[in-house]
């Protein structure tokens, strides 16, 4: 998402994502995943953005959830035909997968990255639990398409019970996932979600500083999105996790400069 009532900046509805490139480099882009843009929106999301923001778009839930990935060549057409605007923006295409989505049905996963064209890079994220315990399948098919494996870190979110009503929403709806911090490809991304409270999500994150410096230090160039249940800080949640990655990192560039606010008129006042 690119836009919340409450973040620290204010823009048209055109306007919105170029208001949130100013602050951080890279958007998940799952607007994609309920349906297939307008191939004229994307092209205005091209327009706001420059060609190094890392927009990486899912691929819809009637391919990966509805038809699993089978049959799915003409959603797969317009979809892609729809992106095309990004260019080099669309820094990889995310396959979401449902939690039902098991070991036993790597075969349809790799069948379909067969499928798709090579000039992307391909992104993976799974939530059945059975691919954590042995990983080795989904690695070996992965690795043999060059595709990245997700983690979505909920392991902080899960430490305790909810405490607001936007943690209790999130209880019921987000799933319990392992911390995973192994890299596959030289683009690995990273989902975390933290808590309402700042200095827990803040705390819980720690481990990842210290995995997101090792793999700049590879020579890896990573992609992180910070999460919290009602996402509120998200943006200066994401550029305090970049700030100490770079503590660690000094050479690591920095994020944009955020446009100054737009100076509100005088308020009318009675006298």
């Amino acid at each position: 998402m690119w836009s919340l009532k409450s973040w620290p900046f204010s823009r048209p509805p055109g306007e919105k994502l170029r208001a949130y490139a100013g602050w951080c480099n890279a958007v998940e882009g799952n607007t994609t995943f309920y349906a297939t843009p307008a191939r004229q929106t994307v092209t205005t999301w091209a327009e706001q953005t420059a060609p190094d923001f890392r927009l990486i778009p899912k691929i819809p839930k009637r391919i990966t959830h509805e038809l699993r990935m089978q049959g799915a060549e003409e959603e797969l057409r317009s979809f892609l035909d729809a992106i095309e605007p990004l260019g080099p923006r669309a820094a990889a295409l995310w396959i979401q997968l449902p939690g039902s989505f098991g070991p036993a049905d790597t075969a349809v996963l790799s069948r379909f990255l067969r499928s798709l064209p090579a000039h992307f890079r391909y992104a993976v994220e799974v939530r059945h639990p059975d691919f954590f315990a042995d990983p080795r399948g989904l690695e070996r098919v992965l690795a043999e398409h060059g595709a990245e494996w997700v983690p979505f870190d909920t392991v902080a979110f899960f430490d305790s019970p909810p405490t607001s009503d936007a943690e209790r929403d999130a209880w019921l709806k987000k799933p319990r996932m392992p911390r995973r911090d192994t890299a596959l490809t030289d683009r690995p991304i990273l989902r975390y979600l933290g808590r309402d409270d700042p200095a827990r999500t803040v705390a819980g994150w720690q481990p990842w500083v210290a995995t997101v410096a090792g793999w700049l230090r590879e020579g890896r160039s990573p992609t992180v999105f910070v999460h919290t249940p009602d996402n509120a800080d998200a943006p200066e949640l994401a550029r305090r996790f970049h700030a100490e990655v770079r503590a660690q990192v000094p050479e690591l560039p920095p994020l944009p400069d955020p446009a100054p606010l737009p100076v509100p008129d005088e308020p009318l006042t009675l006298f």
